[in-house]
């Protein structure tokens, strides 16, 4: 885990927002799987997990400027990021492809 190598005074924010936000994109992904019988109890949950995976990528940014992730290796999981948001806003955009049963319930 990246965040491990922060500095201890980060431990309660940075540190815990990191792994917090980018938990939450798989949980909330997850929860979209489970809730695709219902339409906007799906995209609601995409778009939760879609909030998270930005917010990551800020707080990528703000470790890249702090000094505690090299550049390279930020860079490499902003993109890792921007390549989830893009499939998520997909499926946001076309939810018939993933609801069961096509529906708008």
């Amino acid at each position: 885990m990246l965040s491990k190598s922060f500095p201890k005074e980060e431990t309660y924010s940075l540190t815990d927002r990191i792994r917090r936000c980018s938990r939450s994109v798989c949980a909330n992904l997850a929860e979209a799987w489970r809730k695709r019988r219902y339409r906007a109890a799906f995209i609601s949950k995409l778009s939760a997990s879609e909030s998270e995976a930005a917010e990551t990528q800020v707080w990528i940014e703000f470790a890249v400027k702090c000094h505690y992730l090299e550049r390279d290796r930020a860079e490499r999981l902003y993109c890792a990021y921007n390549d989830l948001l893009r499939t998520l806003v997909g499926m946001i955009t076309h939810p018939e492809t993933w609801v069961i049963g096509g529906e708008s319930r």
